[in-house]
């Protein structure tokens, strides 16, 4: 893709700083990390959202992010870790070239993903059933 920021760091147009790289895939430091050791996990192969990623490379990539996030452990001393992909604009995607954040979190750094909400058990349980159903 040829305006794709993430695909002309895969081609070594833009620079960046590489902490893994294989034949599916290239990790880099975020260049503005929510914490210090946020990794992101790019696919070689230019995938705009996780409906584009074959299966194949979704079983390799968690291969390749516990392996970085174990490294990140040991040279951090952290043991706790957000796991994120934004999948479309609306929940955050701003590059679209799929790929997934690895955020060291630290007991004082003050990122909120989430709100929780109430939920009422019967409406939660219809859900988990039409979910359930539509799993193929």
């Amino acid at each position: 893709m040829n305006d794709c920021i993430f695909c002309k760091i895969l081609n070594n147009e833009i620079p960046s700083f590489t902490v893994y790289e294989d034949e599916n895939f290239k990790a880099i430091l975020d260049i503005a990390p929510a914490t210090k050791g946020h990794v992101l996990v790019i696919p070689k192969e230019h995938s705009e959202n996780i409906f584009d990623l074959s299966n194949d490379k979704a079983e390799k990539l968690f291969l390749v992010a516990k392996k970085i996030t174990t490294a990140l452990k040991n040279i951090l001393n952290v043991s706790n870790f957000n796991l994120i992909q934004n999948n479309g604009r609306i929940a955050g995607q701003t590059v679209n070239h799929f790929h997934l954040h690895i955020i060291p979190r630290y007991s004082l750094d003050e990122i909120s993903l989430w709100v929780p909400h109430e939920n009422d058990p019967s409406v939660t349980e219809n859900f988990a059933n039409e979910v359930k159903n539509a799993i193929k």
